[in-house]
């Protein structure tokens, strides 16, 4: 079975099912989302960690190979279309290969976009 399969609670236990390479990565993901977005509330959701800010922020999980960040679809992931390009993504995912380091730059600036877009969103 794979880690994420298994019914998790918090982050905290999430990240405790992988790893050390895949849990350093998300560790990694979650500490530059919290320093982001310190008002969003962490959650899980659909069994992996989720951030809440306007409504869902961002998505982040694990696997053997890569780890994965998630957009609830709006604009985000044509805006960074041309960024994006050397990782496989796909309409509201962005899959980042364990074995190079994380753009978080990239990173850093779609959750701020999608902070930006999830505030000016109609309710």
């Amino acid at each position: 079975m794979h880690p994420a399969r298994q019914k998790v609670t918090d982050v905290d236990q999430y990240l405790t099912l992988f790893p050390e390479a895949t849990k350093e990565k998300l560790e990694q993901l979650r500490e530059l989302i919290r320093d982001c977005a310190p008002e969003a509330e962490e959650v899980i959701s659909y069994n992996i960690p989720a951030y809440k800010y306007h409504g869902f922020l961002v998505y982040f999980s694990g696997y053997a190979k890569h780890v994965s960040i998630s957009f609830p679809p709006r604009t985000i992931m044509q805006t960074f279309h041309d960024e994006l390009s050397p990782y496989v993504s796909s309409k509201s995912t962005v899959q980042f290969p364990l074995d190079k380091p994380l753009p978080l730059d990239l990173i850093r600036r779609m959750v701020i976009y999608k902070m930006k877009e999830n505030r000016e969103a109609k309710p």
